[in-house]
Protein backbone atom coordinates (compact mmCIF):
# COMPACT_ATOMS: atom_id res chain seq x y z
CA UNK A 1 0.00 0.00 0.00
CA UNK A 2 1.02 3.57 -0.40
CA UNK A 3 2.04 5.29 2.39
CA UNK A 4 2.81 9.01 2.38
CA UNK A 5 2.31 12.20 4.28
CA UNK A 6 0.66 14.40 1.60
CA UNK A 7 0.24 14.51 -2.14
CA UNK A 8 2.69 17.13 -2.66
CA UNK A 9 6.13 17.53 -2.50
CA UNK A 10 8.10 20.04 -0.54
CA UNK A 11 11.23 21.54 0.54
CA UNK A 12 14.58 21.99 -1.70
CA UNK A 13 14.21 18.94 -4.07
CA UNK A 14 11.84 16.36 -4.92
CA UNK A 15 12.32 12.55 -4.23
CA UNK A 16 13.95 12.29 -7.31
CA UNK A 17 16.99 13.79 -6.58
CA UNK A 18 18.12 11.02 -4.75
CA UNK A 19 18.19 8.74 -7.61
CA UNK A 20 21.94 9.94 -7.65
CA UNK A 21 22.74 9.07 -3.65
CA UNK A 22 23.27 5.73 -3.73
CA UNK A 23 26.72 3.83 -4.82
CA UNK A 24 26.60 0.97 -7.99
CA UNK A 25 25.74 -2.44 -7.21
CA UNK A 26 27.87 -5.64 -8.20
CA UNK A 27 25.79 -8.60 -9.08
CA UNK A 28 27.02 -12.50 -8.56
CA UNK A 29 26.08 -15.22 -10.21
CA UNK A 30 22.59 -16.97 -10.38
CA UNK A 31 23.69 -20.73 -8.13
CA UNK A 32 21.79 -23.52 -9.40
CA UNK A 33 18.71 -23.49 -11.17
CA UNK A 34 15.76 -25.22 -9.81
CA UNK A 35 13.44 -27.85 -11.22
CA UNK A 36 9.67 -27.29 -11.86
CA UNK A 37 7.57 -25.43 -14.06
CA UNK A 38 9.58 -22.36 -15.73
CA UNK A 39 8.29 -19.14 -17.40
CA UNK A 40 10.29 -18.58 -20.73
CA UNK A 41 12.51 -14.87 -20.07
CA UNK A 42 14.99 -14.48 -22.47
CA UNK A 43 18.55 -14.74 -20.36
CA UNK A 44 21.20 -12.38 -20.08
CA UNK A 45 24.41 -11.60 -18.01
CA UNK A 46 23.31 -8.99 -14.34
CA UNK A 47 25.34 -5.70 -15.49
CA UNK A 48 25.75 -3.19 -12.53
CA UNK A 49 23.06 -0.31 -12.33
CA UNK A 50 23.10 2.93 -11.06
CA UNK A 51 20.39 3.05 -7.97
CA UNK A 52 17.01 5.69 -7.85
CA UNK A 53 14.71 6.30 -5.82
CA UNK A 54 10.91 6.35 -6.15
CA UNK A 55 7.67 7.96 -4.26
CA UNK A 56 6.19 11.24 -3.86
CA UNK A 57 4.89 12.91 -0.72
CA UNK A 58 4.71 16.54 1.03
CA UNK A 59 6.90 15.00 3.36
CA UNK A 60 10.71 17.00 2.88
CA UNK A 61 13.31 14.50 1.15
CA UNK A 62 16.58 15.11 2.21
CA UNK A 63 18.66 15.17 -0.90
CA UNK A 64 22.37 14.54 0.66
CA UNK A 65 23.21 11.74 2.49
CA UNK A 66 25.15 11.29 5.59
CA UNK A 67 28.65 11.09 4.87
CA UNK A 68 30.36 7.85 4.40
CA UNK A 69 32.93 6.28 6.35
CA UNK A 70 31.95 3.12 6.87
CA UNK A 71 32.97 0.33 4.19
CA UNK A 72 33.43 -0.51 0.46
CA UNK A 73 30.26 -0.90 -1.66
CA UNK A 74 31.75 -2.49 -4.62
CA UNK A 75 30.88 -5.83 -3.51
CA UNK A 76 26.90 -4.83 -2.35
CA UNK A 77 24.17 -6.10 -3.37
CA UNK A 78 20.91 -4.19 -2.56
CA UNK A 79 17.39 -4.08 -3.49
CA UNK A 80 16.33 -0.54 -3.21
CA UNK A 81 14.93 0.69 -6.78
CA UNK A 82 13.79 -1.59 -9.71
CA UNK A 83 15.77 0.77 -11.62
CA UNK A 84 19.08 -0.57 -10.41
CA UNK A 85 18.88 -3.63 -12.45
CA UNK A 86 18.52 -3.89 -15.86
CA UNK A 87 15.77 -6.26 -18.16
CA UNK A 88 18.09 -9.19 -17.88
CA UNK A 89 18.22 -9.01 -14.21
CA UNK A 90 14.70 -8.38 -13.99
CA UNK A 91 13.49 -11.04 -15.66
CA UNK A 92 15.53 -13.33 -14.53
CA UNK A 93 14.19 -12.35 -10.77
CA UNK A 94 10.84 -13.05 -12.46
CA UNK A 95 12.09 -16.60 -13.75
CA UNK A 96 13.58 -17.25 -10.73
CA UNK A 97 10.26 -15.89 -8.50
CA UNK A 98 7.94 -18.33 -10.87
CA UNK A 99 9.81 -21.33 -10.27
CA UNK A 100 10.52 -21.28 -6.30
CA UNK A 101 6.84 -20.59 -6.50
CA UNK A 102 6.28 -23.86 -8.18
CA UNK A 103 8.86 -26.19 -6.39
CA UNK A 104 6.63 -24.44 -2.90
CA UNK A 105 2.85 -24.88 -4.47
CA UNK A 106 4.20 -29.00 -5.17
CA UNK A 107 4.70 -29.41 -1.34
CA UNK A 108 8.58 -29.69 -2.05
CA UNK A 109 10.66 -28.32 1.73
CA UNK A 110 13.88 -29.63 1.01
CA UNK A 111 15.03 -26.74 -0.94
CA UNK A 112 16.37 -24.47 2.07
CA UNK A 113 19.09 -21.93 1.02
CA UNK A 114 18.53 -19.37 3.27
CA UNK A 115 19.10 -22.04 6.15
CA UNK A 116 21.34 -20.78 9.05
CA UNK A 117 20.50 -17.51 7.73
CA UNK A 118 18.57 -14.46 9.86
CA UNK A 119 16.93 -11.67 8.18
CA UNK A 120 16.23 -8.37 10.66
CA UNK A 121 13.15 -6.77 9.40
CA UNK A 122 12.56 -3.35 10.37
CA UNK A 123 9.29 -2.10 10.50
CA UNK A 124 8.92 1.85 10.83
CA UNK A 125 5.44 1.28 9.97
CA UNK A 126 2.83 -1.74 10.16
CA UNK A 127 2.11 -4.10 7.59
CA UNK A 128 0.34 -7.56 7.24
CA UNK A 129 1.40 -8.24 3.86
CA UNK A 130 5.00 -7.13 4.25
CA UNK A 131 5.67 -8.94 7.53
CA UNK A 132 3.76 -12.00 6.72
CA UNK A 133 4.74 -12.67 3.13
CA UNK A 134 8.63 -12.09 4.04
CA UNK A 135 8.78 -13.98 7.47
CA UNK A 136 6.89 -16.92 5.88
CA UNK A 137 8.63 -16.81 2.72
CA UNK A 138 12.75 -16.73 4.42
CA UNK A 139 11.17 -19.73 6.90
CA UNK A 140 9.78 -21.99 4.23
CA UNK A 141 13.62 -21.34 2.29
CA UNK A 142 15.26 -22.24 6.13
CA UNK A 143 15.91 -19.29 7.47
CA UNK A 144 14.94 -17.10 10.44
CA UNK A 145 13.31 -13.46 10.21
CA UNK A 146 13.25 -10.84 13.54
CA UNK A 147 10.71 -8.70 13.55
CA UNK A 148 11.69 -5.56 14.93
CA UNK A 149 8.36 -2.88 15.35
CA UNK A 150 8.48 0.86 15.67
CA UNK A 151 8.96 0.75 19.50
CA UNK A 152 11.61 -1.69 19.20
CA UNK A 153 14.10 0.38 17.51
CA UNK A 154 12.87 3.88 16.81
CA UNK A 155 15.40 3.98 14.31
CA UNK A 156 16.42 8.04 13.64
CA UNK A 157 15.44 9.28 17.13
CA UNK A 158 16.83 6.59 19.81
CA UNK A 159 19.14 5.60 17.71
CA UNK A 160 20.65 6.58 14.42
CA UNK A 161 20.52 4.73 11.52
CA UNK A 162 24.06 4.46 10.66
CA UNK A 163 24.34 2.79 14.25
CA UNK A 164 21.41 0.75 13.48
CA UNK A 165 22.45 -0.64 10.25
CA UNK A 166 26.29 -1.13 11.54
CA UNK A 167 24.71 -3.30 14.38
CA UNK A 168 22.17 -5.06 12.70
CA UNK A 169 24.74 -6.24 9.54
CA UNK A 170 27.08 -7.87 12.31
CA UNK A 171 23.91 -9.97 13.60
CA UNK A 172 22.45 -10.82 10.29
CA UNK A 173 23.02 -11.83 6.83
CA UNK A 174 20.37 -9.38 5.41
CA UNK A 175 18.24 -6.50 6.34
CA UNK A 176 14.57 -5.70 5.28
CA UNK A 177 12.90 -2.29 5.66
CA UNK A 178 9.55 -0.84 5.57
CA UNK A 179 10.21 3.12 6.50
CA UNK A 180 8.37 6.10 5.70
CA UNK A 181 12.08 8.70 4.19
CA UNK A 182 13.51 7.50 1.65
CA UNK A 183 16.63 8.44 2.80
CA UNK A 184 16.52 6.45 6.08
CA UNK A 185 16.57 2.91 3.37
CA UNK A 186 19.63 4.77 1.97
CA UNK A 187 21.48 4.98 4.59
CA UNK A 188 19.98 1.71 5.56
CA UNK A 189 22.28 0.03 2.47
CA UNK A 190 25.38 2.82 2.74
CA UNK A 191 26.16 1.53 5.94
CA UNK A 192 24.77 -1.89 6.41
CA UNK A 193 27.51 -4.81 5.32
CA UNK A 194 24.69 -6.98 4.28
CA UNK A 195 22.24 -6.77 1.43
CA UNK A 196 19.17 -4.18 2.22
CA UNK A 197 15.57 -4.35 0.58
CA UNK A 198 13.66 -1.89 0.41
CA UNK A 199 9.96 -3.24 1.98
CA UNK A 200 8.30 0.38 0.89
CA UNK A 201 9.25 4.30 1.30
CA UNK A 202 7.67 7.18 0.95
CA UNK A 203 8.68 7.20 -2.35
CA UNK A 204 9.16 3.76 -3.67
CA UNK A 205 7.86 -0.08 -3.39
CA UNK A 206 9.96 -1.89 -5.82
CA UNK A 207 9.03 -5.48 -3.72
CA UNK A 208 5.39 -4.89 -4.75
CA UNK A 209 5.93 -3.96 -8.69
CA UNK A 210 7.98 -6.89 -8.22
CA UNK A 211 4.83 -9.11 -7.70
CA UNK A 212 2.70 -7.46 -9.38
CA UNK A 213 4.84 -7.83 -12.68
CA UNK A 214 5.14 -11.34 -11.94
CA UNK A 215 1.09 -11.66 -11.46
CA UNK A 216 0.72 -9.79 -14.94
CA UNK A 217 2.82 -12.28 -16.63
CA UNK A 218 0.47 -15.17 -14.65
CA UNK A 219 -2.38 -14.20 -16.27
CA UNK A 220 -1.90 -12.16 -19.57
CA UNK A 221 1.32 -14.62 -20.56
CA UNK A 222 3.79 -11.48 -20.73
CA UNK A 223 4.59 -8.30 -19.52
CA UNK A 224 6.51 -6.34 -22.41
CA UNK A 225 3.97 -4.67 -25.05
CA UNK A 226 1.00 -4.37 -22.15
CA UNK A 227 -0.62 -1.28 -21.10
CA UNK A 228 -1.52 -0.97 -17.33
CA UNK A 229 -3.62 1.93 -16.42
CA UNK A 230 -2.83 3.62 -12.77
CA UNK A 231 -6.59 5.26 -11.50
CA UNK A 232 -5.38 7.29 -8.37
CA UNK A 233 -2.51 8.83 -6.15
CA UNK A 234 0.16 9.65 -7.94
CA UNK A 235 2.27 7.86 -5.53
CA UNK A 236 5.11 5.32 -4.17
CA UNK A 237 3.34 2.81 -6.00
CA UNK A 238 3.15 5.13 -9.33
CA UNK A 239 6.51 5.74 -8.87
CA UNK A 240 7.86 1.97 -9.38
CA UNK A 241 5.92 1.65 -12.04
CA UNK A 242 7.38 4.67 -13.86
CA UNK A 243 11.39 3.03 -12.80
CA UNK A 244 9.97 -0.76 -13.93
CA UNK A 245 9.22 1.25 -17.19
CA UNK A 246 12.19 2.73 -17.26
CA UNK A 247 13.68 -0.65 -18.13
CA UNK A 248 11.01 -3.05 -19.13
CA UNK A 249 9.20 -1.89 -22.42
CA UNK A 250 5.17 -1.62 -21.74
CA UNK A 251 2.82 1.51 -21.97
CA UNK A 252 1.84 2.62 -19.05
CA UNK A 253 -0.92 5.31 -17.78
CA UNK A 254 -1.40 7.35 -14.49
CA UNK A 255 -5.06 8.83 -14.53
CA UNK A 256 -5.27 10.99 -11.13
CA UNK A 257 -6.89 14.42 -10.13
CA UNK A 258 -4.86 17.65 -10.90
CA UNK A 259 -2.34 18.40 -8.20
CA UNK A 260 -1.70 14.90 -7.29
CA UNK A 261 0.60 13.84 -10.32
CA UNK A 262 3.14 11.66 -9.46
CA UNK A 263 6.87 13.56 -9.12
CA UNK A 264 7.67 15.00 -12.47
CA UNK A 265 11.52 14.02 -12.42
CA UNK A 266 10.82 10.52 -12.25
CA UNK A 267 7.76 10.87 -14.53
CA UNK A 268 10.59 12.36 -16.97
CA UNK A 269 13.34 10.25 -15.99
CA UNK A 270 11.17 7.20 -17.07
CA UNK A 271 10.38 9.25 -20.54
CA UNK A 272 13.96 9.89 -21.12
CA UNK A 273 15.01 6.46 -20.16
CA UNK A 274 13.33 5.50 -23.66
CA UNK A 275 11.90 2.51 -23.52
CA UNK A 276 8.01 2.74 -22.39
CA UNK A 277 5.17 4.99 -23.65
CA UNK A 278 4.44 6.72 -20.36
CA UNK A 279 1.42 8.98 -20.19
CA UNK A 280 -0.03 11.01 -17.46
CA UNK A 281 -3.44 12.13 -17.19
CA UNK A 282 -6.38 13.38 -15.95
CA UNK A 283 -8.98 11.63 -17.53
CA UNK A 284 -9.22 8.21 -15.95
CA UNK A 285 -12.68 6.97 -18.69
CA UNK A 286 -9.69 7.75 -21.88
CA UNK A 287 -6.92 6.57 -19.97
CA UNK A 288 -8.79 2.94 -19.21
CA UNK A 289 -9.74 2.08 -22.79
CA UNK A 290 -7.56 -1.17 -24.30
CA UNK A 291 -5.97 -1.78 -20.68
CA UNK A 292 -4.69 -4.97 -19.67
CA UNK A 293 -4.69 -4.38 -16.72
CA UNK A 294 -6.35 -1.52 -14.56
CA UNK A 295 -4.51 -0.60 -10.84
CA UNK A 296 -5.67 1.42 -8.33
CA UNK A 297 -4.39 1.90 -4.56
CA UNK A 298 -6.00 3.70 -1.92
CA UNK A 299 -6.16 7.79 -2.25
CA UNK A 300 -5.48 8.31 1.65
CA UNK A 301 -2.33 6.46 2.97
CA UNK A 302 -0.74 6.19 5.83
CA UNK A 303 0.36 10.00 7.28
CA UNK A 304 -2.56 10.98 5.07
CA UNK A 305 -5.59 10.08 6.98
CA UNK A 306 -6.28 13.86 7.93
CA UNK A 307 -6.86 14.82 4.28
CA UNK A 308 -9.27 11.72 3.49
CA UNK A 309 -12.47 13.66 3.39
CA UNK A 310 -11.05 16.07 1.52
CA UNK A 311 -9.49 13.67 -0.65
CA UNK A 312 -12.43 11.68 -1.45
CA UNK A 313 -13.99 14.97 -2.72
CA UNK A 314 -10.75 15.66 -5.15
CA UNK A 315 -10.96 12.18 -6.61
CA UNK A 316 -14.65 11.85 -7.45
CA UNK A 317 -14.77 10.27 -10.74
CA UNK A 318 -11.57 8.45 -10.21
CA UNK A 319 -13.26 5.12 -8.40
CA UNK A 320 -13.08 2.22 -10.13
CA UNK A 321 -16.27 0.54 -10.58
CA UNK A 322 -18.06 -1.68 -13.20
CA UNK A 323 -19.20 1.09 -15.75
CA UNK A 324 -14.78 2.22 -15.79
CA UNK A 325 -13.71 -1.55 -15.89
CA UNK A 326 -16.21 -1.81 -19.11
CA UNK A 327 -14.67 0.78 -20.91
CA UNK A 328 -11.63 -0.96 -20.07
CA UNK A 329 -12.60 -3.80 -22.17
CA UNK A 330 -13.59 -7.96 -21.23
CA UNK A 331 -10.00 -8.44 -21.24
CA UNK A 332 -8.70 -6.47 -18.64
CA UNK A 333 -8.06 -6.98 -15.57
CA UNK A 334 -8.48 -5.66 -12.21
CA UNK A 335 -5.26 -5.22 -9.60
CA UNK A 336 -4.64 -3.16 -6.17
CA UNK A 337 -1.72 -3.87 -3.68
CA UNK A 338 -3.94 -3.97 -0.84
CA UNK A 339 -5.10 -2.90 1.92
CA UNK A 340 -8.13 -1.53 -0.18
CA UNK A 341 -11.05 0.76 1.10
CA UNK A 342 -13.91 -0.93 -0.65
CA UNK A 343 -16.47 1.50 -1.71
CA UNK A 344 -13.92 4.55 -2.25
CA UNK A 345 -11.07 4.21 -4.52
CA UNK A 346 -12.72 0.70 -5.75
CA UNK A 347 -16.11 -0.83 -5.71
CA UNK A 348 -16.83 -4.34 -3.70
CA UNK A 349 -17.93 -5.65 -6.97
CA UNK A 350 -14.99 -4.98 -9.31
CA UNK A 351 -12.86 -6.74 -6.13
CA UNK A 352 -14.71 -9.75 -6.19
CA UNK A 353 -15.61 -9.79 -10.35
CA UNK A 354 -14.05 -13.06 -12.06
CA UNK A 355 -11.11 -10.97 -13.90
CA UNK A 356 -9.98 -9.50 -10.33
CA UNK A 357 -6.20 -10.91 -9.85
CA UNK A 358 -5.83 -9.20 -6.33
CA UNK A 359 -5.30 -11.87 -4.09
CA UNK A 360 -3.16 -13.61 -7.06
CA UNK A 361 -1.12 -10.38 -6.49
CA UNK A 362 -1.10 -10.45 -3.00
CA UNK A 363 0.46 -14.05 -2.52
CA UNK A 364 2.93 -13.13 -5.20
CA UNK A 365 4.43 -10.71 -2.77
CA UNK A 366 6.40 -14.18 -1.20
CA UNK A 367 7.34 -15.30 -4.03
CA UNK A 368 8.68 -12.44 -5.76
CA UNK A 369 10.87 -11.64 -2.65
CA UNK A 370 11.76 -14.84 -2.36
CA UNK A 371 13.47 -14.49 -5.62
CA UNK A 372 14.82 -11.21 -4.94
CA UNK A 373 16.56 -12.61 -1.53
CA UNK A 374 17.87 -15.26 -3.64
CA UNK A 375 19.65 -13.09 -5.65
CA UNK A 376 20.89 -11.02 -3.33
CA UNK A 377 22.82 -13.59 -1.29
CA UNK A 378 23.81 -15.62 -4.17
CA UNK A 379 21.74 -18.11 -4.85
Amino acid sequence: MAAISSHRVSGPSSPSSLLSSSASSAFSGDGARLSGASLAFPAGPRSPRRRFSCRASSATFPTTPSPVHAREKSELKDFLHISDFDRATIMKILNRASEVKALLKSGERTYLPFKGKTMAMIFAKPSMRTRVSFETGFSLLGGHAIYLGPDDIQMGKREETRDVARVLSRYNDIIMARVFAHQDILDLAKYSSVPVVNGLTDYNHPCQIMADALTMIEHTGQLEGTKVVYVGDGNNIVHSWLLLAAVIPFHFVCACPKGFEPDEKTVEKARQAGVSKIEITNDPKEAVRGADVVYSDVWASMGQKEEAAYRRQVFQGFQVDEALMKLAGPKAYFMHCLPAERGVEVTDGVIEAPNSIVFPQAENRMHAQNAIMLHLLGF
